[in-house]
Order: structure tokens, then sequence, then C-alpha cells
């Protein structure tokens, strides 16, 4: 994007642009070690709720009810009820979703490519400190 004489790019974002601050509130939603988990699971097909809490080690039922949540209300994941006795929930993700598998799967795919490096960063970092 130009703007002037000058792309985007070559400008400092300016944190309290409403851009900035709603780019901040997706990569706030997508990037959190909850959602991406559930992301990853749920694009195998659809799975129930206690199936992904037993999927996702170390998840309370609290963080998986708001994890679900959020991405329902951004639109990543559709809640599905089926009338039976007892109800039956289901939990798949939409195209939107679908769409963030593959930046999740690099971006994992970055991590495991730097974790030697990153941890070997760290202890440079904190062998110097007092």
């Amino acid at each position: 994007m130009i703007q002037g004489n000058r792309t985007v790019t070559d400008v400092a974002p300016d944190p309290d642009h409403a851009d900035c601050r709603k780019v901040s509130r997706v990569l706030a939603r997508v990037g959190d070690k909850w959602s991406v988990l559930v992301v990853m699971l749920l694009g195998d097909g659809p799975r129930r709720f206690n199936e992904i809490r037993r999927m996702i080690g170390g998840i309370s039922q609290r963080m998986l009810t708001l994890t679900l949540r959020g991405l329902e209300r951004d639109g990543m994941v559709t809640r599905t009820i089926y009338p039976t006795i007892p109800p039956r929930v289901e939990y798949a993700l939409t195209a939107q979703g679908r769409s963030l598998r593959e930046p999740v799967r690099a971006l994992g795919e970055w991590a495991l490519a730097n974790m030697d490096a990153i941890d070997a960063a760290q202890a440079a970092f904190d062998a110097k400190q007092p």
C-alpha cells in the first residue's frame, strides 16, 4: 500500500492506529497457545468437547470453554448441537478457521527448526544475568 510516495512498509507502524489495534486483537486470539492447538486438532474434522480436552494435555475445562467460545465468536469454529439425549455438541473449523491451519503449521515448523538456537540464546542471556 502507498502513503504519499512511500509504501506502508517504509513507515514505522503507529501502535495507536486503529488497524494496529485490530491486528493485535486478531493475533492475540490466533497466536494463543490453546487456540493454536484447537485449530490444529479440529483440522482433522469435527470433535466433541471432551475429546478435544483429552487430546490437549494440561488444558482446564474452563480454558477450553473460553478458547472455543473465542474462536466461535471470531468465526473460526462452529458449534453444532444435535438433539439427542443427552445433547451431543461438536466443534468444527469454518472455512476461515481452515485457512488458518497453514500459517499455524508454518509457525510451528519455524519454532521446531529454531528451538535449539533459541534455547542457546536464552542460556547465554541467563548466564550473563547477576
